[in-house]
């Protein structure tokens, strides 16, 4: 549903704007072959089968000795069995640790705790079936096994696997390319004059692509100026994806919507959300331009909304949502009907029965930074609600939970 607003022509709801975004973002299907040690969370883009068997050896499960089972058979506490101590064999016992090979003429290990020792020999109360505490050949992985499908994302212990069957590189997905520039005439990065703004949206939205998987081109800042704009965009027109962050409203000096107009094709703008509202997306030459606000919360409000999952779809990760805490709110949140609101939260711990509790920050407002760094998540009041009451029980959005 989209509703008029002063400013813009229409509002379009958050999820048909992803909705519509996604439309423009295709899987990327490059791939590259990486060492193991860079592969941690990657997306492999082939199927994996295991290359050997694990163990590639008959080992010993327990530390002991290899022995012939045969020669326990019967072994009690009245009469148990005696074997010489030496080379594994007929009526011997050789000593074994955890993961040793299994020497040859024996088939099975005695835990240490079952023996005594008497001389050069061992007394054995408890018999053996063949194979006890032996880790057959293959027993983990058999070579030939299918470990892995084609884009399943990489963790550290299958990593640990994949080297264990004698994998050492790995063919995976490349990564989403995403140019990143800041516009504004006033934006400086470091030691501001009056006026001046130091950057930090650029710096917060490319780690943010870092994290959500991919390949981040931190840019410079662009003028607010039209060749300035188009030939930013230019620069990475072999980028997955281009973003923005400023001059994206509909005032006299918010010049990147009209440029990528100019360029190709506004497809959303405006959205009818709080804060991040003048947030919105087009496609210049097949690669899409999102264009998030200038005020700090808005643009990471919208970040997480619409580049997150665009990136999760270019890196063929799939979209999860982020994980919450549900708490009692501590005052009332208020918010217009049509407008989906993102209230920053802080969250207390209580000693009685209700658990958490969320107290809304005070300071609000989009361009106070603070109010979503030092938050603890977010509430989100659905556009169909005029606010949520105090005392009501809300779920906390943890946005910045690695993924």
């Amino acid at each position: 549903m989209n509703h008029s607003t002063a400013g813009f022509k229409r509002l379009t709801r958050l999820d048909t704007a992803r909705d519509r975004l996604l439309e423009h973002v295709a899987p990327v299907e490059r791939t590259e072959s990486i060492p193991l040690t860079a592969a941690d969370g990657r997306v492999l883009a082939t199927p994996v089968d295991a290359e050997r068997n694990v163990p590639h050896y008959e080992r010993a499960a327990m530390d002991g000795f290899a022995v012939r089972a045969a020669d326990t058979f019967g072994a009690n506490e009245r009469s148990p069995a005696v074997i010489e101590r030496g080379e594994a064999g007929p009526g011997t016992a050789a000593r074994v640790h955890t993961g040793s090979r299994v020497p040859s003429g024996a088939d099975a290990v005695l835990m240490v705790e079952h023996t005594e020792r008497v001389g050069e020999t061992i007394e054995i109360t408890t018999p053996l079936a063949e194979g006890e505490n032996v880790a057959p050949v293959g027993e983990d992985v058999a070579a030939g096994d299918h470990l892995y499908d084609a884009g399943h994302r990489l963790g550290p212990s299958d990593l640990g696997l994949l080297k264990s069957v004698g994998i050492d590189e790995i063919e995976v997905y490349e990564s989403p390319t995403v140019g990143v520039f800041p516009t504004g005439e006033e934006l400086v990065q470091r030691d501001p004059d009056p006026g001046e703004v130091i950057e930090t949206n650029g710096l917060t939205v490319s780690r943010y692509v870092e994290r959500w998987g991919g390949d981040a081109r931190y840019r410079d800042v662009a003028t607010d100026d039209r060749d300035a704009l188009e030939a930013a965009i230019e620069r990475d027109g072999d980028a997955d994806l281009v973003v923005t962050a400023g001059g994206s409203s509909v005032g006299e000096r918010d010049l990147v919507p009209d440029t990528v107009e100019e360029m190709g094709e506004m497809v959303v703008h405006g959205l009818g959300i709080k804060p991040g509202h003048p947030v919105g997306f087009g496609v210049v030459a097949d690669t899409p331009i999102l264009t998030l606000p200038g005020y700090p919360v808005s643009c990471i409000v919208t970040a997480v909304k619409l580049l997150r999952p665009a990136l999760k779809r270019a890196g063929h990760r799939p979209y999860e949502p982020h994980p919450s805490t549900a708490a009692t709110l501590d005052r009332k949140i208020r918010s217009d009907v049509g407008t989906r609101t993102f209230a920053r939260v802080e969250l207390r711990e209580t000693d009685d029965e209700n658990g958490a509790v969320a107290v809304p920050m005070r300071t609000g407002g989009a361009g106070v930074l603070s109010s979503v760094a030092l938050a603890d998540g977010w509430v989100v009041i659905p556009e169909e609600r005029e606010g949520i009451p105090a005392d009501e029980t809300v779920a906390v959005e943890h946005w910045e939970h690695q993924p």
